[in-house]
């Protein structure tokens, strides 16, 4: 956030923080719903996870979605257990900068979902969203089924051809089931609701 310039690769595991063996502590209660981010969750509840830029901005767009149930922020997709934010924010740990999005698919689709993702960030820039550069603000989708997975990859295909015929580059969205998602700390949890006029610098495409 804040237009910072961090590590543009990630590292290998070996070369990770070490990290910690204890969870972040956080309160579980989402400051707009009153849910709670580690469940439980209903019986039909679906998760995925989503890295597109600043998670603030990010979490705000999907707990405004009806359908789903509850969003978190946090981090994925890199080596180091249970991290810190200013450790994520150092490169030196591999993580995005995730949204948690529990949905119930009664009520919103996966596909509803990610054309909210496609449309609302720039899928195309590699380690970087806008003016935030670094591996935390790369594009991803991290699966948690098979189904999930045709999905996701169905519609990246699909919003690639839109892209292209704009005359836009290719996706460079990380797709992958999903790991380990450690919560932010509390006062990143749904922090735009907090801040109504706090940072976010999410831009789309003017692809739809």
């Amino acid at each position: 956030m804040f237009f910072k310039s961090k590590p543009t690769s990630i590292p290998a595991a070996n070369q990770a923080l070490p990290g910690r063996s204890t969870p972040m502590a956080i309160l579980d209660g989402h400051a707009v719903n009153g849910h709670a981010l580690k469940g439980n969750y209903p019986d039909n509840a679906q998760t995925i996870y989503f890295g597109l830029g600043c998670f603030w901005g990010a979490e705000r767009l999907f707990w405004q979605v009806p359908g789903v149930y509850v969003t978190a922020v946090g981090y994925q997709g890199g080596s180091t257990p249970n991290p810190t934010y200013d450790e994520v924010c150092s490169g030196q740990t591999g993580h995005t900068e995730a949204v948690k999005v529990v949905f119930d698919p009664a009520q919103v689709s996966l596909r509803a979902l990610l054309k909210t993702f496609w449309e609302e960030h720039n899928p195309t820039q590699g380690m970087r969203q806008g003016n935030d550069s670094g591996t935390q603000y790369r594009s991803a989708i991290y699966t948690t089924t098979p189904e999930q997975a045709d999905i996701v990859a169905q519609s990246r295909d699909a919003y690639q051809g839109a892209l292209w015929a704009r005359g836009l580059g290719a996706i460079t969205t990380e797709i992958a089931p999903a790991g380990a998602f450690y919560y932010a700390e509390t006062y990143h949890q749904q922090y735009l609701a907090k801040n109504p006029r706090g940072y976010c610098g999410l831009q789309g495409t003017g692809v739809v």
